[in-house]
Order: structure tokens, then C-alpha cells, then sequence
């Protein structure tokens, strides 16, 4: 008789190598409301997490369990392997702004960090993690990514407007060159003489 042994599948390896995005306020600053921000490349979080967890360990401490918001992550693993250990993963739906990640060390505390949407460009993004790393920052993650927005639309507002002034002969209004241009002439009025 024989015995056949499946072996577990082997997870497959969706980490990024790219490098990490991450901008973290600096050490030994007064507690803000958030702690820095992150940028993460994709919302799967069994591909970005393990990147951002071996990167603070050795910063915060071995980091245990994370949570977020499921608004923006379609789908929320239990757990993800980390390098040498397991992190657990939660979410709260009400009691967790959807723009924040909560990280958690037994041995040294939480963190909050802001979450920038993958799809943000460049210049927003570094503007974002700039404000979220500020130690003096007063704005929540949704309150950063809502004045982000606002600029945003007034950003499209303005390019709007200019698109108008220009093509309504503003900015970029020139001389007809099939016309000489006009001379202006002016008249003296007629005066008697000797006065």
C-alpha cells in the first residue's frame, strides 16, 4: 500500500522589490497625530506589507500586528509572513480613519501612519509624506488627503481658466502677420495765430 503526501502550496512570493516609499517624522520628536506616511505601490497588502514591517523592526521594535481600513484594501489577510516571524492583520471599519495604517509592537508601542493611494503622482505624493512626517502637523490622514484634493480641484480650476483666457486670444495672442500694424496718427487741433 502507498501513501501519497501533498504538501502545503507554497505561498507565492508577490513582494515588491522595489524600494520602499516611506518618509517617517524624525526620531525623538513631541508625539503628532500621525507618525509619517507611506506609499505603496499596489492595495495588496500581502505584496506591500512585508516590506514596510522588515523595514521598521529594526526602527520600532519587532512590529506584531497591523491594522487597517477595508475601505481602500479589497481584500485583508490574517496574517502576512515576515521575515523570521508573522504579522496579524486587522481592520475597523468605523474606529479607523481609511487613510491610516495603525502599526503595533508589544515591546515598544504603536504608530500611525498615513496611507497615499498608489495611483497619487509624484508631486502630490511628496508633498503628502512631507506634511504627514511634519512633527508639528495638526491634520488626521483624511484630513491631509481632503487638503490635498482641494488643491487638486483648484489646481484643474485654474488650468481650466487659463485654457480659456488662451484660447479666447489671451495669452497666446499675436499680431495677424498678413496685416501691417496700424499707425496711430494724431491730430492737432487748428489754434489761431498769435494766440
Amino acid at each position: 500500500m502507498t501513501a501519497t503526501v501533498l504538501s502545503p502550496p507554497v505561498p507565492e512570493d508577490r513582494t515588491s522589490s522595489l524600494p520602499l516609499r516611506l518618509l517617517l517624522a524624525p526620531a525623538g520628536t513631541a508625539p503628532a497625530l500621525l507618525d509619517g506616511a507611506w506609499w505603496p505601490r499596489s492595495r495588496d497588502l500581502m505584496a506591500e506589507l512585508p516590506s514596510l514591517t522588515a523595514f521598521l523592526d529594526p526602527l520600532w521594535g519587532r512590529i506584531t500586528h497591523v491594522t487597517v481600513n477595508p475601505t481602500f484594501w479589497p481584500v485583508i489577510p490574517r496574517k502576512v509572513p515576515v521575515k523570521g516571524h508573522v504579522v496579524g492583520v486587522g481592520w475597523f471599519k468605523e474606529e479607523q480613519d481609511p487613510h491610516k495604517l495603525l502599526l503595533l509592537s508589544y515591546t515598544t508601542g504603536r504608530w500611525d501612519l498615513l496611507v497615499i493611494p498608489p495611483e497619487t503622482g509624484p508631486a502630490t505624493a511628496a508633498r503628502l509624506m512631507t506634511e504627514a512626517a511634519d512633527p508639528f502637523g495638526t491634520l488626521t490622514a483624511s484630513g491631509l488627503m481632503g487638503a490635498a484634493e482641494q488643491r487638486r480641484i483648484a489646481a484643474d480650476a485654474d488650468s481650466a481658466l487659463i485654457s480659456a483666457w488662451d484660447s479666447e486670444g489671451g495669452h497666446g495672442a499675436r499680431l495677424p502677420t498678413s496685416h501691417s500694424p496700424a499707425r496711430v496718427v494724431a491730430s492737432v487741433p487748428d489754434t489761431p495765430e498769435g494766440n
